[in-house]
């Protein structure tokens, strides 16, 4: 079910940047703008928390936004767009960076605008964009996106020698290939191992034998449903209700940054 309406989030957006062709007519969501709907309110919250901490402490601001497509155009044009259409970053200071991930596309791209370039170069951009690959390609992009802001705002308060509040954000759970938490794995695994050294071996017969099976078939059921159903927030701790997003100030880029894919 949770596939199937992020899927319809997905076509829903594609048909919005279709008809509205035009990107600069998108509106920030506030330091996150999930229109691509892959992101849980969890994630958004934790996120947009972490962003607010950021520009308390550096003065700096972080945009994270998804699209559900690129329709056609270069990522760099769009995200250079809605970076001077949003002015991520102050207009005295220009310090500001936009992380774009185009779902559909595998696209991703940093926007670095020119008062960070200094502190953010195209270099270190794109060791950020390779940092996310691999959540990106375990679509966890709660996780991706808590990576980019975390190496963003360690990067930014180092070189402005000053510490983010509550200190810097998890990069999310290690999972295997397939986003399968590999602690679960773990979890199951004893679980199996303990039945078969204390079960017995014995099944009794009757309508009443199999009852250890149902248990365990229960437990793990219960397990794997859980497992399969969790999605990373990228983990920036508890979120402050108090954090609230105020707008962009009007800052300015000239195209500074690095683009990949996943």
């Amino acid at each position: 079910m949770r596939q199937k309406l992020r899927l319809a989030a997905l076509l829903v957006g594609a048909a919005v940047c279709a008809a509205g062709a035009d990107f600069g007519a998108l509106k920030p969501q506030g330091y996150v703008s999930d229109f691509a709907g892959v992101l849980g309110e969890s994630a958004k919250s934790e996120l947009n928390a972490y962003c607010a901490r950021v520009e308390e402490s550096t003065g700096a601001q972080i945009a994270l936004v998804t699209l559900p497509t690129l329709q056609g155009e270069p990522i760099e044009d769009v995200a250079n767009l809605l970076y001077r259409k949003w002015g991520v970053g102050s207009k005295k200071s220009n310090e500001g960076v936009l992380v774009l991930l185009s779902i559909g596309d595998r696209r991703s791209r940093v926007e670095v605008g020119y008062g960070l370039e200094p502190m953010i170069p195209d270099g270190y951009a794109g060791s950020v964009l390779r940092e996310m690959r691999p959540a990106l390609r375990a679509r966890d992009y709660g996780a991706a996106l808590a990576a980019a802001a975390g190496a963003l705002g360690d990067r930014i308060a180092e070189k402005k020698g000053v510490q983010i509040g509550q200190g810097a954000p998890r990069r999310g759970a290690r999972r295997d290939a397939e986003g399968f938490p590999v602690g679960l794995l773990l979890v199951v695994g004893g679980l199996v191992l303990m039945m078969l050294m204390f079960g017995g071996g014995r099944r009794p017969r009757g309508p009443g034998g199999g009852g250890g099976d149902f248990l365990m078939g229960m437990l793990l059921g219960s397990l794997l449903g859980g497992g399969g159903r969790t999605r990373s927030g990228g983990g920036f701790g508890g979120y402050d209700s108090g954090d609230s997003f105020g707008g962009f100030g009007g800052g300015d880029s000239g195209g500074g940054g690095a683009s990949s894919d996943w």
